[in-house]
């Protein structure tokens, strides 16, 4: 129930009026939730394999409870998937298995292997594959700008070579029915335990599975990698289920504290592109975590009058212990990389 500074309810007169209707919320995920995940620097969230959690062997309750958790998030997955219909068939995803060392940094050169989870619109003819990965927590502004411009570059590559003429155009209605644009992007997102073995403290905020749907319901995505390496190496990007890739973006800032660069092989490879720097670019879950600390008061207040408890002294030090930490070790890092 959505309450004033009072505490009072705030369709009150509405409900009076007898004009207020409740409609059912869509399963989502909790900004209360998340907020408290950032102030009590849980962990309790991560999910450690995302293929055993929807298989039903991995998890917090009774064997049948595991079963139906991974069968409801199976099934949220295939919802999210779908076109803007909600109806149809949209983005592709997959999931990707290799050893621990590929996942996290450089150190191992490996294919793995993907396997498909849900069947989407594959990429259609003349469409260039472009490939992005990224934690993407606290899916916000920073990401859909980077996003939207990464489409925007590829589009304007497409308007050089006639894709907008009228006979282009024409020609794709007449051959699928419809007409698409000129790229097919790809997201790979991190595991949960290879964000925080880069980043610490309880990153990432949302856990795979939540980082993923929100990816799947981004406009600008046509496919999702879910399990991605850390480091896109050869090996990789060469055997993804599209072929190599005809680009590789990447954000002008980096969240994370490295002490390499992850990018080398697209780099040597030619299909390296970096985006521009934009209005948002510094909008990623560390900021967002810190604008929530600055508010902590404010917060407090509102769960109070909500009549939830409020976030103890304690775990809000030592969250900025451990965010002074990490602050130390990304200081650290970027030393040894100058």
């Amino acid at each position: 129930m959505a309450v004033n500074s009072s505490g009072e309810d705030c369709y009150r007169f509405v409900k009076a009026a007898g004009r207020f209707l409740v409609v059912k919320r869509t399963p989502g995920i909790s900004t209360t939730d998340l907020v408290g995940r950032m102030l009590l620097c849980t962990k309790g969230h991560f999910i450690k394999s995302l293929n055993n959690t929807l298989k039903g062997h991995e998890g917090f309750g009774t064997p049948e409870e595991l079963r139906a958790t991974g069968q409801d998030m199976n099934q949220r997955i295939r919802d999210y998937a779908t076109d803007e219909t909600g109806l149809k068939p949209g983005a592709e995803v997959w999931s990707w298995s290799g050893s621990i060392s590929a996942m996290e940094d450089h150190t191992a050169e490996e294919a793995g292997s993907h396997t498909k989870m849900v069947d989407g619109k594959s990429p259609r003819s003349g469409q260039r594959i472009v490939y992005v990965d990224g934690g993407f927590d606290l899916f916000s502004s920073g990401h859909i700008e980077f996003l939207r411009q990464v489409v925007n570059v590829e589009e304007g590559l497409a308007k050089k070579h006639g894709w907008y003429k009228h006979d282009a155009k024409e020609g794709r209605i007449a051959k699928t029915g419809e007409d698409y644009g000129p790229a097919f992007v790809i997201a790979g997102v991190h595991d949960d335990e290879v964000i925080n073995h880069w980043k610490g403290v309880n990153y990432p905020i949302m856990n795979i599975f939540e980082r993923g749907l929100c990816m799947l319901q981004c406009r600008y995505i046509n496919s999702v990698i879910f399990s991605a390496p850390f480091t896109p190496t050869k090996a990789y990007l060469t055997h993804l289920p599209y072929g190599t890739p005809d680009a590789v973006y990447h954000g002008p800032t980096s969240f994370m504290p490295l002490t390499y660069d992850p990018y080398t092989a697209p780099r040597e490879m030619g299909i390296f592109h970096e985006v521009e720097k934009h209005d948002f670019q510094n909008v990623n879950a560390g900021e967002i975590v810190q604008r929530i600390m600055q508010s902590r008061a404010l917060y407090e207040a509102r769960q109070r009058a909500k009549g939830e408890k409020a976030v103890g002294e304690e775990a809000v030090r030592r969250r900025e212990q451990l965010e002074q930490e990490a602050k130390i070790l990304e200081e650290k890092a970027l030393a040894v990389r100058s």
